[in-house]
């Protein structure tokens, strides 16, 4: 049976992961040791999805911290023969966290990734190795283009400068960077270095708001999740900068797994890819809760922080053209209409 290495795989990404590989009789061995909670409290432990997956037979569970780089070692030494990919998905996610612990943020993030991507090239150098990195490598980069307010929502000025949203050519330099911007840009980098200069099969998903009912969504991390669950049971939510009107994309956890599914059919060596929900799957935070309102007939007490986070997008919009490319098979069913859906039914 061939075995898949998942980091992270209580959380959101890697708890789909969990449930897609095993559907396709792969022996899953999940690493997690659910230090959402320690960062974001109990509201943000991910335990229920290990107790579940643990029931399953095809599915292996290490409560190993990611940093324990000699436990690391041993389960690629000991399923060498057998794996076939290496999903690393596990983070520390929150820019605040970043700020307040620097070297933390930094051993998870970065130098973790980097002694994994080591064991990958000892161990399993012919598996392919796809890490999950962010948009929040490209820094306040997006935040120099021109927007114009409109209906609750900003929209680019410019219709011929990314108005479709932003692609790889992007640049990551010059900027303002988070602390957790800058150590994911680190793994980002190292990944793809080991894919050209090693000749490895790597790929970084530079994804924005992944979403979806596995997320244990939490005020520091996990917009959308957060922001359905705050207003139905909370029915307030605080809205810190751009007066609402900032813009993301959401992308469904099922569908980024599915963008993994068909780079392992045809892996590229040292690729970077922007994946997220594009342009139809935009919305800003004043169109979510409107959306959460009339669909619940609520009214939401809203608290506006006129100071956004640092380094915080006003606008950002995935274009994943590039993917779609290289990539036509794959398919995005979640509509941002769709998510929403879910997620109200699931807290409501």
């Amino acid at each position: 049976m061939k075995k898949i290495i998942i980091t992270g795989s209580s959380g959101l990404v890697g708890a789909e992961c969990v449930k897609f590989f095993i559907k396709k009789n792969f022996k899953v061995i999940g690493i997690d040791n659910n230090m959402r909670k320690f960062f974001f409290g109990k509201s943000g432990s991910i335990h229920k999805n290990t107790i579940q997956f643990k029931k399953d037979s095809s599915y292996e569970h290490h409560n190993i911290d990611i940093r324990d780089h000699k436990k690391i070692e041993k389960i690629f030494k000991n399923n060498s023969k057998d794996i076939y990919a290496i999903i690393h998905a596990a983070a520390q996610p929150s820019h605040d966290w970043a700020y307040q612990n620097p070297l933390l943020d930094f051993d998870i993030n970065a130098r973790s990734t980097l002694i994994l991507l080591n064991y990958f090239k000892k161990y399993c150098k012919k598996s392919s190795f796809i890490f999950l990195s962010t948009n929040k490598v490209y820094g306040d980069n997006p935040n120099k283009i021109k927007l114009k307010s409109i209906n609750g929502r900003y929209y680019p000025k410019n219709k011929n400068h990314y108005a479709k949203g932003f692609n790889e050519e992007l640049s990551t330099d010059k900027c303002l960077h988070s602390f957790f911007g800058s150590s994911k840009l680190y793994a980002d980098i190292i990944v793809q270095e080991f894919g050209k200069n090693f000749n490895l099969n790597t790929v970084c998903f530079r994804a924005g708001c992944i979403t979806g009912p596995m997320h244990a969504g939490a005020e520091l991390h996990g917009f959308l999740s957060y922001l359905v669950k705050s207003t139905i049971k909370k029915n307030k939510y605080n809205i810190i900068g751009f007066n609402g009107n900032q813009v993301r994309d959401n992308i469904h956890s099922s569908d980024l797994v599915n963008c993994f599914w068909n780079y392992l059919k045809s892996p590229t060596k040292g690729e970077v890819y922007n994946i997220g929900g594009g342009l139809k799957n935009s919305i800003s935070i004043n169109e979510a809760l409107t959306y959460i309102e009339s669909k619940l007939n609520i009214k939401i007490k809203k608290k506006y922080f006129s100071k956004p986070r640092s380094g915080d997008h006003a606008w950002y919009v995935t274009d994943y053209l590039k993917f779609k490319k290289k990539y036509p098979k794959w398919v995005q069913k979640y509509s941002i209409k769709k998510i929403l859906d879910e997620l109200i039914n699931l807290y409501n």
